[in-house]
């Protein structure tokens, strides 16, 4: 077989190394972590051992080789990302303040020495000893791929330099994870005097908000709260003080935090070489260079641009029925899209909501995605979780463990609320270990007898982030760790999960699982297509608005900090992007989660440009049987399952026979439903 002299090598280190500080092939990751001491221990072990993996790798004496020195590289690079992911998890979700602040700690040891390594030069050169030309295709590839990271990073840099640089990372990671945790435990608060300023809201929103004791009913900003406000409420200065609390969470301790992050990430890629952080940013990116990135975002704003205004007009005509001569705000547009597409597309989102219990979509999403990839799915009780709230499932597929995911769903105090994602804590590796995952968000339900209805955006969320379950779960089992689906391209890595989203639109799907939560019937299917009929509208201005965020992050990296005064960027951005004015008072990059991450930071266009290929891939199935397996099985085995064993854009090209075109996203853009009432 092709890959036959890399994989037995790997089974010679597995049968003669140490075994792992913390694993069975197949335990949870949570195994012995039970308070801040433990987690200390687990995470400390797991780093003691990458160490002892490092200093016999550097000791090995004669030639280099596969066994003596990829496999043990591969193996404490397996440790360092388990132990910095279990300590961010715990940080980022645990419900104890003890346990956050170990994770961080923790998570900042870890970093450290991961980014400590690539800066030995003798590791460097250790795997650039490796004799590569009888080596399987995926072993060169990863060789190479590392060797690129090392260089990148400033291996080759002096060593007073490549001091300096692991110092500004070491800074760097600090202030990411500041930035993290002031989004996290600094939400605003927005007060009604009674409950009668809350009309227009669901029912069961109501119902979970009660009065206190002076009938004073209190509201954040946390997605679950504010998401319906500034969509159902009909008072116009509830909207309004919801979105300017909402534009200043952790303003102003992130300006400040954020500020020094952009000067930390400048330094070091001047230290490296490059004029700018983007320009050191987009050498790992599919898109390969600044240029590119903004002549995308340019071609996305221009081709969004009449869609947009047209939209706005809609807009305008409707606010005018209630207030004559009135302009449309930032804080009237989901409300009064609401509208138009209740009027002028016969659909009121309200009454999808009924439909889409919390528990009955989860399950939905497990059979849509079981039976088009081939995978099942078993809730598990005796792992280790920390929160009550907590749900596991192992994938399974022909028999086999695939993988773990731990679902947690609900908002609560101190738990990150920036929005819905997926963190990988294991690669996984075949025939040694299974991926993990957590997926976090903050959606209704998780309380007795509350159904937990959700919009029919949140059902879509739930779908896309479980796409990023499946792709690092399948993806999880190549012959190196490092080659899971976690190392793919980051502005690729959101178009599997984007591609998925597509299944939420199609009758036949929902009907599988969309039923009413008290009479059991499905949801109809002239229902769903009166919604997609209607989120035709507004699409325009949703790429703008998307536009405006990746055009910030990519200007306040292109540049040197010092140059700009974030805020006023800012507004000049949204000013030229969104045909709607900027709301004062806002500090909306203040809790802009992105911004801060070390995977996105200056290349938040990551989404649009994988919107892009996911619209193309998704041109390859027959939107008449969406469950049918035949394409799904070909995207599991082209796209899902090859982790990051190629570049991306070969995936992309095994998968389509082409390489990817504008062609289906365009078509989606300019798709105007005809409206019912004119």
């Amino acid at each position: 077989m092709r890959f036959r002299h890399a994989f037995l090598v790997i089974l010679l280190f597995v049968a003669t190394g140490p075994a792992s500080a913390q694993d069975a092939p197949a335990s949870p990751f949570t195994t012995g972590i039970a308070d801040p001491a433990s987690l200390t221990r687990v995470v400390e072990a797991r780093v003691a051992r990458a160490r002892q993996l490092l200093d016999a790798l550097v000791a090995v004496k004669g030639a280099r080789s596969v066994a003596n020195t990829l496999a043990p590289y591969d193996e404490l690079s397996g440790e360092l990302f388990t132990a910095a992911a279990q300590a961010s998890v715990m940080a980022a979700l645990h419900p104890d303040e003890a346990m956050r602040k170990a994770g961080e700690a923790l998570n900042r040891t870890a970093s450290a020495l991961s980014s400590e390594i690539m800066l030995r030069a003798d590791v460097y050169d250790a795997l650039a000893g490796i004799e590569t030309r009888r080596l399987d295709e995926k072993t060169r590839y990863y060789i190479e791929r590392e060797l690129k990271a090392f260089k990148l990073a400033g291996v080759d840099r002096p060593e007073p330099v490549r001091k300096q640089i692991q110092q500004l990372r070491d800074e760097l990671t600090t202030a990411m994870d500041e930035f993290a945790r002031n989004i996290a435990q600094k939400p605003r608060q927005v007060t009604v005097a009674s409950v009668t300023e809350l009309a227009g809201l669901p029912e069961d929103f109501i119902a979970r908000h009660k009065p206190d004791a002076n009938g004073v009913i209190t509201l954040t900003t946390d997605p679950g709260d504010q998401r319906p406000v500034l969509i159902y409420a009909k008072s116009d200065d509830l909207r309004r003080r919801m979105l300017l609390a909402a534009g200043n969470i952790a303003a102003p301790e992130n300006i400040e935090v954020l500020g020094r992050i952009l000067r930390i990430r400048h330094q070091l890629a001047t230290v490296l070489g490059y004029k700018t952080w983007a320009d050191y940013d987009m050498t790992t990116r599919m898109s390969g260079t600044v240029k590119a990135v903004s002549e995308f975002i340019d071609r996305v704003v221009n081709a969004s641009g009449a869609k947009a205004q047209r939209e706005l007009e809609q807009l305008t005509r409707r606010k005018q029925q209630d207030v004559p001569g009135s302009t449309v705000h930032l804080w009237d547009r989901q409300y009064y899209s609401e509208l138009v597409r209740r009027a002028s597309y016969d659909f009121d989102s309200q009454a999808v909501r009924p439909y889409f219990a919390l528990d009955r979509v989860l399950s939905g999403i497990l059979n849509v995605t079981g039976t088009i990839f081939d995978l099942s799915y078993r809730p598990v009780s005796d792992v280790p979780v920390w929160h009550p709230s907590v749900k596991v499932y192992e994938m399974h597929s022909a028999g086999m463990l695939v993988g773990r995911v731990y679902l947690d769903l609900h908002p609560r105090p101190n738990k990150r609320a920036s929005g819905a994602n997926v963190t990988t804590l294991r690669y996984g590796q075949k025939g040694r270990s299974v991926p993990e995952v957590v997926l976090a968000a903050s959606l209704p339900g998780g309380e007795p007898g509350d159904p937990g209805l959700m919009t029919h955006d949140d059902v879509r969320t739930l779908f896309h982030e479980f796409g990023h379950v499946v792709h690092r779960l399948t993806g999880g089992h190549q012959p190196w760790q490092k080659l899971s689906s976690v190392g793919v391209e980051r502005d690729f890595t959101e178009a599997p999960s984007q591609m998925l989203e597509e299944w939420v639109w199609d009758p036949r799907t929902l009907a599988t699982f969309a039923t009413h939560y008290q009479t059991g019937a499905p949801i109809p299917a002239a229902l769903v297509r009166q919604m997609r009929r209607a989120s035709d509208f507004g699409q325009g201005l949703d790429v703008r608005g998307q536009m405006l965020l990746a055009r910030a992050s990519l200007s306040y990296h292109d540049r040197d900090p010092r140059t700009f005064d974030q805020a006023e960027l800012w507004k000049e951005i949204h000013d030229r992007y969104v045909p709607i004015a900027f709301l004062d008072g806002t500090n909306r990059q203040a809790s802009f989660p992105h911004i801060g991450q070390q995977a996105y930071a200056s290349a938040y266009y990551t989404y649009m440009w994988s919107l892009v290929i996911a619209k193309d891939m998704y041109s390859r199935f027959d939107g008449r049987d969406l469950m049918a397996r035949g394409a799904a099985r070909g995207y599991r085995e082209s796209i899902f399952e090859p982790g990051s064993s190629k570049p991306a854009s070969d995936l992309v090209t095994g998968f389509l026979g082409r390489s990817f075109n504008f062609d289906a996203w365009q078509q989606w853009l300019n798709a105007d439903a005809p409206t019912t009432v004119q």
